[in-house]
């Protein structure tokens, strides 16, 4: 239950489905009621699929390049602390490339928008994916990757349900509350982040001695 709590908590900060309500809502604010409760389905089964293939198989990825498990987790860790920063400083969306206007514009001409720029950047971008490849190196045992699973199932469907619930979000917290709660998740973010390159860099300190 630690391991499962561990996991969730950290991929649910990093990915943030929060922070993207207002960019879910003005994607499909003339969408039905059905039709944004397909797209928020779509978006959460394209991020389990992502981060499932990211999970089984970074590790093939780490090895046909030559990098270390501690490099990869220092160059997560960094872009876990940067996208921190973006909740942090109300950037988010500027920050996964959604302020430019040509991104902006192509993402409104889309008929789905489940996939990009959803499911990739938005959600399942390059810090839970590093995040998720570190995770399988650390838990070797067959029963904390089961967990792992379960948890990254467990994330995909509290997204769906934050997608599926986010006009009322909006209606109920508001641009002001919701830019609080990122905030808050941001520092969260960061901590992880940090963690993340400190351990990684400690390990190769001793590395070095040895």
């Amino acid at each position: 239950m630690e391991l499962f709590i561990y996991v969730f908590a950290a991929l649910f900060s990093v990915i943030n489905p929060l922070g993207t309500v207002p960019i879910f809502v003005g994607l499909t604010k003339d969408d039905s009621p059905a039709e944004r409760s397909r797209t928020s389905l779509l978006t959460a089964i394209n991020i389990f699929v992502i981060l499932l293939i990211s999970f089984f198989t970074g590790r093939f990825i780490l090895q046909f390049f030559g990098i270390s498990i501690d490099s990869l987790r220092i160059a997560g860790g960094m872009i876990i602390v940067t996208s921190g920063f973006a909740l942090l400083t109300g950037s988010f969306a500027k920050h996964k490339g959604m302020e430019k206007q040509r991104v902006k514009d192509d993402a409104y001409q889309r008929e789905g928008v489940s996939l990009t720029p959803l499911a990739i950047p938005m959600l399942a971008g390059p810090g839970s994916i590093s995040l998720l490849i570190g995770m399988y190196e650390e838990y070797s045992v067959f029963s904390e990757r089961l967990i792992t699973v379960i948890a990254i199932l467990g994330v995909c469907l509290a997204t769906f349900t934050v997608l599926r619930s986010s006009h009322y979000i909006v209606k109920i917290l508001g641009a002001s509350g919701i830019n609080a709660i990122s905030r808050i998740i941001g520092f969260i973010v960061i901590a992880i982040g940090v963690e993340y390159i400190s351990s990684s860099v400690m390990n190769v300190i001793e590395t070095v001695l040895k």
